[in-house]
């Protein structure tokens, strides 16, 4: 008999088994007796609230992936040699879903993100599963908890996709029994009084990633060794931390985002520049949006208002010392970081051996470029503007 249906020998009745990949005709769904008060969107802390349902797909090398399931929000069982706790098999993802002005559910790119986390699987040892599957899914459970995206502007459903690993004995090697599990939380703007530019502190003391490491995968365990260099960032003063690399101080990501440059030459062409993916840096869906739409604008595909008209785009190492010496000439644009959570925060200045280097900003907080950018990415996210990267979740 294939995988997904067998027969109990006891009862010889038909009984769900595990399959080769996740199988969406046989997701379960058990409503919560009991749900929870909605919080009010004015009050809402990101990752505070999470919503009254769950997605749980177990596997094990023997059977595969089980019958997924969408249960109601509560602690994982699992055991204390789990090698999850002791040797940081986990990964995750993180993407959001919006109401849109017809009042649709809709997803912003869950493909690029079911991509990538199959790919930190890959690293891992951890399960790979079909991304389509898990967003039938996923889809399933926003459907049903869709009551917890608020309805104000700006505001959103965060969905967190988490793949760890489980059997329980102690030992490096991949694991042959996982769980993969979904949890959402409702999530209000990032500046809810509108954009504050942030300060970073360029930090030479710890490094994010290096070649042929793990930077380029969203892996559990590259998270928590920044929390020492966030905190020094904060007592220095700083809301974030630039990371930095090698004795020339390239410019990798800020904080848990990715990073831009602009810069002015010399023949008045706008040079938008970003690290390129060497290993080191975090492929993100929103670094990918933010250079597909500037290359659109540059190519003529959709020019967006308010960006310059001679711009270039460009995925090319960037080190300190280029960015204070563009500053001190003032060619320096702006500089800004992406990401799922803020979208675009702007930067205003970065503190950098002992002095502070000054990044232009305008007079609402953000820059000539990173606006009409993140007008447009906003405005796809919402449904304001029609995007093939939309995916409705329910009509």
């Amino acid at each position: 008999m294939s995988k997904g249906v067998g027969v109990d020998p006891m009862t010889g009745e038909a009984v769900r088994t595990g399959t080769t990949d996740i199988e969406p005709s046989l997701l379960t769904i058990t409503r919560t007796m009991s749900p929870k008060e909605l919080p009010p969107s004015s009050k809402l802390l990101f990752g505070r609230n999470f919503s009254d349902h769950m997605l749980k797909v177990r596997w094990t090398e023997a059977s595969g992936w089980d019958a997924p399931s969408i249960e109601p929000y509560a602690p994982l069982s699992i055991l204390p040699s789990a090698t999850v706790l002791h040797y940081a098999q986990a990964i995750f993802e993180g993407l959001k879903a919006y109401r849109n002005p017809n009042g649709m559910a809709t997803m912003f790119r869950p493909d690029k993100n079911m991509e990538r986390m199959n790919i930190s699987a890959q690293r891992l040892a951890l399960p790979t599963f079909n991304g389509n599957a898990l967003i039938e899914c996923i889809r399933q459970l926003i459907a049903l908890d869709r009551y917890w995206i608020p309805k104000e502007p700006g505001h959103s459903l965060y969905i967190r996709p988490t793949l760890i690993g489980t059997n329980g004995t102690i030992g490096i090697q991949p694991p042959n029994e996982a769980l993969l599990f979904v949890i959402c939380s409702p999530a209000g703007p990032y500046y809810p009084q509108g954009f504050k530019p942030v300060p970073l502190y360029g930090t030479t003391e710890y490094i994010r990633a290096a070649p042929g490491g793990t930077g380029a995968y969203k892996l559990a365990a590259n998270y928590a060794p920044g929390v020492i260099a966030q905190k020094m960032a904060a007592e220095a003063g700083y809301a974030q931390n630039l990371w930095l690399h090698g004795p020339e101080h390239y410019l990798t990501e800020v904080g848990t985002m990715n990073l831009f440059v602009a810069l002015k030459g010399e023949d008045g062409v706008i040079e938008l520049v970003t690290p390129p993916l060497d290993g080191m840096i975090l492929p993100g869906v929103t670094r990918d949006s933010v250079l597909t739409l500037a290359r659109n604008h540059v190519s003529g595909k959709k020019r967006l208002a308010g960006l310059p008209e001679k711009l270039k785009v460009s995925e090319r190492p960037i080190t300190m010392g280029e960015v204070k010496a563009a500053a001190e000439t003032r060619r320096l644009v702006e500089l800004f970081g992406v990401g799922t959570a803020c979208v675009i925060t702007p930067v205003e200045r970065i503190g950098y051996l002992g002095s502070d280097v000054v990044i232009p900003t305008g007079e609402d907080g953000m820059g000539p470029l990173s606006k009409p950018l993140w007008t447009e990415l906003t405005g796809i996210q919402t449904g304001e503007i029609e995007s093939e990267w939309n995916f409705v979740v329910t009509k």
